[in-house]
C-alpha cells in the first residue's frame, strides 16, 4: 500500500466500497487523513462500520470534507446525477478516484497511461512487459486488477503503467501523464457518459496536463481517433505518434502484412514479425504491439529488445485465452468481449466457430456481426440478450437459447468433437456484459475455463497448445 500524505490531518470522504475504494481508504489513513466511508449498499455499510470505520453523514446539508474520493464504478452524473456528487460540487469539494491519489502521491515517477474502447489491458500488460524486459523498474494497475494505491512505491527510478477507463478519466484531475496512449473508440458507456460526443470528450482526458516530453499515441484506424490525432497536431505541445494496422504512416508505428514497422526515425525499419507470436493474433493484437512499441520506442527502448519482449508476452486471461485442445477443437475464452465490437475481434481470428455469447446486451447488440456469421456454425445463446441474439441470427446462424453457461458450454463442447470440423473452435466472446449472471466477466471466463476442464479432463493445456492465427 502506497500511503497519500496529500490530505494529512484533514477530513477526507470516500465513496463506494469495493476493492479500490477500500485501498483508497487505508492509503488516506495511513497518510495522516481523518477517513469518512459511505456506500449505498446498506450491507457494505455495515462490514466497513464493523472493521472500525467512521460513515460518512451523506444526508447532512454540509458534508464537512476536504476532498471526496469517488470509486469510478459509482454513476456520479449520468444516466442520473448522484445526490452526494450533486451536493459535493454545489460546495466545490474536489472529486477524484485512487489513480489521483497515486498521482499525488508519486510524483516523481513516470506514468504511462492507456485507454480505449477495446485493447487496453492486453497493451498496458503487454507495454509493461516490454519495460520489465527492458531493464526498467514498472508496475501495472488502475482499471487493470491491481488498485492504484496497492501498487508498490516506485519513485523516480519507476514507471507506473495505467489503463484507464473513461470513468477513471472524469475523475483524476492530477494526471501528468508522460506517455499517453489512445488506441480506438467505438460506442460504448453511452448511458454513463450521455452520447458518442460524451464519451469522447472523457476518453480525451488522457491528454489532459501531460508532461514532458508529452508523448501522445494515437491509433488512426477509426475516424474518431484519427480526427483526435488532426486535433493534436494543430493544436501543437504533443509529441504525436500514430499507429495504424492498415497503412503506413510516416513518423509513427504501424503494421504492413502483418510486420510490425518503426517510422518514427529517418526510415522505417523492420521490429518483428507478429504472425509467428501466438498470444498475439489478429490484426486489433496487432493494434496492440505497435502501441506498446510506440511506447517504448518513445522512451529509448531499443527495437532488438522490444522485439525478445513481444515474442515472450504470455497473453492476459480472459482475451482469447486458449483453455484447452480437445481432439484437435480449441476451446478459447474470450470472457473480456463485453461488446460487439470486441467479439468481432475474436471472430475474425477463426473459422467454424462454435459461439457462445450473451448476457446483459450493449447499445446496437450484434448487428454489427453479421458480415461474420459465415465463420459460426452454431451460436449457443445466454444471459438476458439471449432472444435478442436470436433474433439477429435467424435465418443465418443455427442457434439454441441456455439458461446457464455450463449446459451452453457442454453443448457446444460435444457438438464440435461430434461433427470433426478442421479447426474448429468452441469460442466463449459473449458481446455483452456478465452482470445479469456474474460479479463480472473474470467471474465468467473461470467458469468456463474450470467447466471445460472438468468436462474434458484429457484436454492439452494451453502451454501445449498450436499457435493461433488470424484467419483471412
Amino acid at each position: 500500500m502506497i500511503p497519500v500524505f496529500t490530505f494529512a490531518g484533514q477530513r477526507v470522504g470516500v465513496m463506494g466500497l469495493g476493492k479500490s475504494g477500500l485501498s483508497a481508504a487505508a492509503a488516506l489513513k495511513a497518510g495522516g487523513a481523518k477517513v469518512a466511508v459511505w456506500d449505498d449498499k446498506p450491507e457494505q455499510r455495515k462490514i466497513a462500520t464493523t472493521a472500525g470505520w467512521d460513515l460518512l453523514d451523506a444526508n447532512a446539508d454540509r458534508l464537512d470534507i476536504a476532498a471526496l474520493v469517488w470509486s469510478p464504478g459509482v454513476p456520479h452524473t449520468l444516466p442520473k446525477p448522484h445526490a452526494l456528487a450533486l451536493k459535493a460540487r454545489a460546495q466545490n469539494i474536489p472529486m477524484m478516484c485512487d489513480v489521483d491519489l497515486l498521482c499525488r502521491a508519486q510524483e516523481s515517477a513516470s506514468f504511462i497511461g492507456i485507454t480505449g474502447t477495446n485493447g487496453k489491458s492486453t497493451t498496458t500488460a503487454l507495454t509493461a512487459h516490454i519495460f520489465r524486459q527492458a531493464g526498467r523498474t514498472a508496475d501495472v494497475g488502475g482499471n487493470l486488477g491491481t488498485p492504484a494505491l496497492d501498487l508498490a512505491a516506485l519513485g523516480a527510478m519507476g514507471t507506473y503503467v495505467l489503463e484507464l477507463s473513461s470513468y477513471q478519466l472524469e475523475l483524476v484531475p492530477s494526471l501528468m501523464l508522460e506517455t499517453a496512449i489512445f488506441l480506438n473508440i467505438t460506442p460504448d458507456h453511452l448511458d454513463r457518459h450521455g452520447s458518442m460526443d460524451g464519451y469522447v470528450a472523457a476518453k480525451k482526458r488522457i491528454f489532459n496536463g501531460q508532461r514532458h516530453p508529452r508523448t501522445a499515441i494515437i491509433g488512426i484506424d477509426d475516424a474518431y481517433s484519427a480526427a483526435l490525432r488532426d486535433q493534436l497536431l494543430r493544436a501543437g505541445g504533443h509529441n504525436v505518434i500514430p499507429i495504424s494496422v492498415k497503412q503506413s504512416v510516416a513518423g509513427g508505428v504501424y503494421v504492413e502484412n502483418g510486420v510490425l514497422m518503426d517510422a518514427t526515425g529517418r526510415r522505417p525499419t523492420q521490429i518483428a514479425d507478429l504472425r509467428s507470436i501466438a498470444t498475439l493474433p489478429g490484426e486489433h493484437n496487432w493494434q496492440n504491439a505497435a502501441a506498446a512499441s510506440a511506447a517504448a520506442l518513445s522512451q529509448g527502448i531499443a527495437a532488438p529488445v522490444i522485439a525478445a519482449a513481444l515474442a515472450s508476452f504470455k497473453g492476459l486471461a480472459h482475451r482469447q485465452e486458449l483453455v484447452a485442445v480437445v481432439d484437435g477443437v480449441r476451446f478459447i475464452n474470450d470472457s473480456k468481449a463485453t461488446n460487439a465490437d470486441a467479439a468481432e475481434k475474436a471472430l475474425r481470428c477463426y473459422q467454424n466457430i462454435y459461439w457462445i455469447a450473451g448476457g446483459r446486451g450493449k447499445e446496437g447488440g450484434i448487428a454489427s456481426l453479421k458480415p461474420l456469421f459465415p465463420r459460426i456454425r452454431h451460436a449457443f445463446l445466454i444471459g438476458e440478450a439471449a432472444d435478442e441474439f436470436a433474433d439477429a441470427l435467424e435465418g443465418h446462424v443455427a442457434h439454441d437459447l441456455y439458461e446457464d453457461l455450463e449446459a451452453a458450454i457442454e453443448d457446444a463442447g460435444d457438438r464440435a468433437l461430434a461433427e470433426k470440423l478442421p479447426g474448429a473452435v468452441v469460442l466463449l466472446s459473449p458481446a455483452c456484459a456478465s452482470f445479469d449472471m456474474f460479479k463480472n466477466f473474470e467471474q465468467r471466463g473461470d467458469l468456463f475455463r474450470t467447466e471445460v476442464r472438468a468436462l474434458w479432463p484429457q484436454s492439452a493445456t494451453a502451454s501445449a497448445n498450436p499457435e493461433r492465427r488470424p484467419t483471412p
